[in-house]
This record gives C-alpha cells, structure tokens and sequence, in this order.
C-alpha cells in the first residue's frame, strides 16, 4: 500500500509542476516590460520563440543558437556570456 501511496503522491506533484510550468509560460508576455529578449543564451528547446531555424517556442536545436532568444530582467542580457539583444 505503501508504493500506491507513494505513487499516487509522486503523480501529485508531477501534475501540479506541469499545471505550474504551463501557467507560468504564460507570464513572459505580460511582464515583458521588465524583461527584455536576450539571443544567444538560450539552452537547446528552452527559447522562448520562433526563430529562423525554429517553428516555435522551445524548439532550438542547440544551445546559445545564435537566433533563438529567451526573456530575462532587464538589464542583464548584455552580462550574460554570449548574451546580446540583438540577433545575430
């Protein structure tokens, strides 16, 4: 009963974090203001838009991919290794 039980809660919590994960996908968009788009620093299938390369968000292929941007506060893009806020 034990492992059902521990399932069960494993489940749980796997469901709240992907309704957690979808709900703040949403959260980019409306504080874009405090956030700027930062290309070059993405992980591969991590970025946050279409690219030339992409057909949409999450879709990069490789990591820091030139084209591929993700949002990040204000400010801190140009700090970031490979970070710029144009596409290269």
């Amino acid at each position: 009963m034990k492992n059902t039980l521990k399932s069960k809660s494993t489940l749980a919590v796997a469901t709240a974090m992907a309704f957690a994960i979808g709900a703040a996908s949403l959260v980019p968009t409306a504080q874009a203001a405090d956030n700027e788009k930062c290309f070059g620093v993405a992980k591969a299938g991590k970025n946050d838009c279409q690219t030339v390369k992409s057909s949409c968000a999450g879709t990069s292929k490789v990591d820091a991919q030139k084209d591929a941007w993700v949002y990040v506060p204000a400010g801190t893009c140009e700090k970031l290794v490979g970070g710029s806020l144009e596409s290269m």
